[in-house]
Order: C-alpha cells, then sequence, then structure tokens
C-alpha cells in the first residue's frame, strides 16, 4: 500500500527525467507550470505529450511512450541525436496542483530506450524497472569472459588506468591519433573516449574499434560534433575478454572468467567411431 497518495479532484501526473549528462527534465500534464514546495519548476506539456500508464498485479512490465516538439523544456535536436537520453531514468508521479510536493505519489520509475526523431517532434519509449524481473539470469559457460571489465568480478580499476591526451591528427569523425600515445598496439581496443574540451563534452563516450602504435584511434561511432586538433580527452583501455588478451594485455588472469577449453556442442554430441 502507498504511503501517500494525491487526491482525486486535485491530483495531476509529472514526470522527471534525468539525463547521462546530468541534464534533468521536468514535465507535467496541468496547464500551467508547478512549482513544488521545494522549488523545483515543472513544465507544463504544452510541447509534449505522455502516452496512458497501466499497471497489473502481474510481475508483466509496461510502456510508456513521451513524444514532444523538438526545443521544448530544453530537449534539442543535438541532446537526442547525441545519445543523451539513451539509458535516462525517469521518474512518474501525481501530486495536487494546489500543493504540489515532489515525488508525492511515486507511481512507475522506468528507463528510458529508443529515442527518435522525425522532422521536429521526438519520441522516446520507456521501460519499467519492473522489467528487470524479466531478464534472464545466471551463468553461462562460454569462451569468452562474462564478466564487465572493470566491475567487481574483474576487481579491474578503470579509473586507475584512464590516460588523458589531446588530439593531434583529425581523418574523420570517428578516426584521430594523438601522436603523444606511447602505449602497445590494441591497448585502448573497445576501451572508451571521452573529451573533455570542445563540443563534443558532456557526450556520452565512445567505443574504441581499435587503436595502433603510433597513436591513431578509430571509434565505431562518429563523434557527433567537429573533432579538431586540440581537443584534450581522457581514454580508458577495454578488454577483449579472451585469455590471451587476459594474460598479455591486462597480466590479470586469475579474474578471467571464460572457458576457452570447453568442447562445444558440435564435438561432445558426436557419435562415437571406431
Amino acid at each position: 500500500m502507498k504511503a501517500t497518495v494525491a487526491p482525486h479532484e486535485t491530483g495531476v501526473k509529472c514526470l522527471r527525467i534525468e539525463c547521462t549528462d546530468g541534464t534533468i527534465i521536468r514535465l507535467t500534464r496541468y496547464p500551467f507550470d508547478l512549482t513544488m514546495s521545494n522549488g523545483q519548476v515543472y513544465l507544463s506539456t504544452a510541447g509534449a505529450d505522455l502516452s496512458a500508464y497501466d499497471s497489473t498485479t502481474a510481475f508483466s512490465a509496461s510502456a510508456v511512450d513521451l513524444d514532444g516538439f523538438v526545443g521544448y523544456a530544453g530537449i534539442t535536436r543535438d541532446k537526442i541525436a547525441s545519445g543523451v537520453f539513451d539509458n535516462a531514468r525517469a521518474y512518474l508521479f501525481a501530486t495536487s496542483f494546489l500543493a504540489p510536493v515532489e515525488d508525492y505519489e511515486p507511481i512507475v520509475s522506468s528507463i528510458v530506450g529508443k529515442t527518435t526523431l522525425e522532422d521536429d517532434v521526438w519520441k522516446a519509449e520507456e521501460m519499467a524497472l519492473v522489467d528487470a524481473l524479466g531478464q534472464a539470469v545466471g551463468l553461462s559457460y562460454q569462451a569468452a569472459c562474462s564478466r564487465t571489465f572493470g566491475d567487481a568480478g574483474c576487481t579491474v580499476s578503470l579509473a586507475a588506468l584512464a590516460e588523458v591526451g589531446a588530439i593531434t591528427h583529425v581523418t574523420s569523425q570517428s578516426s584521430f591519433r594523438d601522436s603523444s600515445r606511447t602505449e602497445a598496439a590494441d591497448y585502448f581496443g573497445v576501451g572508451t573516449i571521452s573529451f573533455t574540451s570542445g563540443p563534443n563534452v558532456g557526450l556520452k563516450p565512445l567505443e574504441i574499434r581499435s587503436y595502433a602504435l603510433d597513436g591513431s584511434i578509430v571509434t565505431y561511432e562518429a563523434a557527433y560534433y567537429t573533432v579538431e586538433v586540440g581537443h584534450t580527452f581522457t581514454i580508458t583501455p577495454g578488454c577483449r575478454k579472451t585469455l590471451a588478451a587476459c594474460k598479455v594485455h591486462q597480466g590479470h588472469v586469475l579474474n578471467h572468467f571464460g572457458f576457452p577449453d570447453a568442447p562445444t556442442s558440435s564435438v561432445y554430441a558426436q557419435i562415437g567411431t571406431k
């Protein structure tokens, strides 16, 4: 049972979206902007719309669609296209418009998934956090390490491995170079690079496709804004999750959680012959 319930006669729905870059979007379905008791202002959804949300006693996750006009409430075309809203957290709650209180009657917490742009309208798909209960869990035996590089099971500290640098050559938005780098080839392969100066500051880190001995970096996705010589960055190595990579690249075999010598089904299901 909920600790607090918004009065039916004066109840109003409000939504708070906490983006990955620290931006917070606050919206309300009330015709006018609402100022909460803590001073936070929730903008009227004259430029956005929230689909209906329904919940049941089952553990099935409910989806919520949110759409609106580009430029409203700080939701710009650049923010959407650059991936800032990917994996953002959204909190839907009810309160009274006579005395609005933030998170007065929590309704659902969700994760913002796919966000699309069509002309000047954006649309975001949200999935309730209860959807995590529908995910398969447990250990699986595979050749590659199943741990996430840098997590508690891996025990590698990514913060300790992070390096800083500056762009010295630019080939394209996904290919650039820092000629001062001295790390071995592929040291930063499948790692990440995030810019600390220039217009790409604050955007999501880019995953690195390849890293060469001369400091050349190629990313899977192109940087959203133009990369120029002199832009600084923070770069973190990754792990190919093979036993060889763990042994040679990271020297961390004791925590390798792969099974490269386990026979595959095509081997153990073979019919014996003389």
